[in-house]
């Protein structure tokens, strides 16, 4: 049986919205899921920068490294931070119970993936 995780996220207004999601899941799906504004143009392909997001320490140092085909995406999102990181490439485990998120208030759109952009 899967363990649930808490996952605060706070909105572009500066609201925090805690969510109890599933071990396993990313924290893309866990926003589309609560219909958080958190875009996600490539649908978790790593095609895009649209799910963009800031972790708050001392959850970002709990992260595996990013890869660098994440890298390079992050390099085409609008505000990019140092601890700035794909919503798509970040996967729920029991250590993350309580992280928290900051849904930047805009995005850049340069997906490489279909004509959305």
């Amino acid at each position: 049986m899967k363990e649930t995780i808490t996952v605060n996220f706070i909105l572009p207004n500066e609201e925090i919205v805690s969510i109890e999601a599933n071990e396993g899941e990313s924290l893309l799906q866990v926003a589309h899921f609560h219909e958080l504004p958190l875009e996600g143009a490539c649908g978790g392909s790593l095609s895009c920068s649209t799910c963009h997001l800031i972790i708050e320490e001392p959850w970002f140092s709990l992260l595996p490294a990013a890869l660098d085909e994440e890298e390079d995406m992050l390099d085409l999102a609008f505000g990019l931070q140092k601890h700035s990181r794909l919503g798509c490439q970040i996967i729920l485990t029991r250590k993350l119970d309580g992280i928290t998120v900051k849904i930047p208030n805009q995005t850049n759109n340069f997906c490489g993936c279909c004509s959305c952009s």
